[in-house]
């Protein structure tokens, strides 16, 4: 017997307010992990890099820099596919291609070869910023905070583990073994990820063209997805100067660490990583707003004092964890208002908030080299602290948030 339009409407409804299984939030946050971290394996290993390719450290710094610009063009032209495409083959499509650019960049015989990779696969390990949306979608609102959390506390423990194990297989085994080793976990991943993700229908029917207009008019009609994007560009913009240059310190006088210590270092700083749950409950407590500049603050704090501390390791492994901590409150706090603004459209706004901080990423992190190339690790600090000053400057001038909450009230 036929169910009933509006009695399949409810069940639908009401399998939407489930949670989803914890296999499952286990899964996404370990893929976003495993797949982000093909951004950061080459941070540690730049001086490794630059002995093999006999390169000048501003030059090795372009290797970070064409990956995070790679990726924020993923964001741009590949995440909106997300609304259109059936999330499960959209990914594992993705994942195959990433796959074959870090095995070329395993192979690569020249550095131009190798910095074409990480283009490509910058480009395509946007799969992480399809399963977030993805994850949020699955999630009933009042544990969405939580859901996304989750998954991005995987996704921000790949971006900070993926120093400590580059640096560690490389150490054992070189450099190329990283990148290919990446490149098998990629095509597993591809598979795995093929079978189990249930199935998610797409929110729209628009033509690719009409998909990237629609996302242009996100931008305009969003005040606090701009804002938002622009608090986290700045924070990334830090966070990306500092990982950049932290292991050209390490490497030299007095430190004189080895690849393997360099990676026990990243290590410590992975600990930023257990803030990610915590940040999202504080999001469903309704204090993102309220606290984003307490971590603007908190980033540039920390910046200042690891600057004045350059000699003493210990106070630069608190201060790698302090910011990682103040960098992923201020992204969950940031996902979390985006991800209210237009559920249709998670992905299309995704791919604008990611793009817009990985490019304040790149700037970062070619800014950082050339501090640390021109000048020294107090020159890095002090740029990479400006950028989280000018987004709590920005944030003393956001009305937006004060007017929504007036035009929520209006209508209770």
């Amino acid at each position: 017997m036929p169910v009933p339009t509006a009695a399949r409407a409810t069940t639908e409804s009401a399998a939407r307010q489930k949670a989803p299984p914890g296999w499952l939030v286990v899964l996404l946050a370990t893929s976003c992990g495993l797949t982000v971290a093909n951004l950061y394996y080459a941070q540690p290993l730049l001086e490794m890099l630059r002995r093999t390719f006999q390169l000048q450290d501003s030059t090795a710094g372009l290797l970070i820099t064409l990956t995070q610009l790679g990726y924020a063009v993923g964001m741009v032209f590949l995440v909106p596919l997300g609304d259109r495409i059936e999330n499960s083959r959209l990914v594992s499509v993705l994942l195959t291609v990433t796959a074959l650019a870090m095995a070329v960049g395993g192979l690569a015989p020249a550095f131009t070869v190798l910095l074409i990779a990480a283009l490509v696969a910058g480009a395509t390990s946007v799969v992480a910023q399809v399963l977030v949306p993805y994850a949020a979608d699955l999630a009933p609102d009042h544990l969405r905070g939580t859901v996304v959390g989750k998954v991005m506390s995987g996704l921000l423990a790949g971006i900070l583990l993926s120093r400590t194990v580059g640096s560690l297989l490389a150490d054992v085994a070189g450099w190329r073994t990283v990148y290919l080793a990446s490149a098998a976990l990629m095509a597993i991943l591809a598979l795995v990820l093929r079978r189990a993700l249930p199935h998610r229908a797409p929110t729209s029917t628009d033509s690719y063209t009409a998909l990237l207009c629609s996302t242009a008019r996100l931008i305009r009609r969003h005040p606090q997805l701009r804002r938002r994007s622009f608090y986290h560009a700045c924070m990334f913009a830090a966070f990306s100067a500092f990982w950049t240059t932290i292991s050209y310190v390490l490497t030299t006088a007095p430190y004189n660490y080895s690849q393997l210590q360099v990676g026990l270092f990243a290590f410590v700083g992975a600990a930023g990583a257990l803030v990610a749950p915590l940040a999202g409950r504080l999001a469903d407590r309704g204090l993102a707003h309220r606290l984003t500049p307490v971590t603007c603050l908190l980033a540039c704090a920390t910046l200042i004092w690891a600057g004045l501390a350059a000699h003493q390791i210990l106070v630069l492994a608190a201060a790698a964890v302090l910011l990682d901590c103040a960098v992923q409150c201020s992204l969950i706090f940031g996902q979390h208002t985006i991800y209210q603004l237009d559920a249709d459209a998670r992905a299309r706004i995704t791919s604008v908030y990611i793009a817009t901080f990985f490019i304040g990423g790149a700037i970062g992190s070619q800014l950082g080299t050339l501090a640390y190339h021109l000048g020294d690790w107090h020159a890095v600090t002090l740029t990479a602290a400006a950028f989280p000053v000018l987004a709590a400057l920005a944030w003393t001038t956001d009305r937006t948030h004060t007017s929504r909450k007036r035009r929520a009230a209006g209508t209770t």
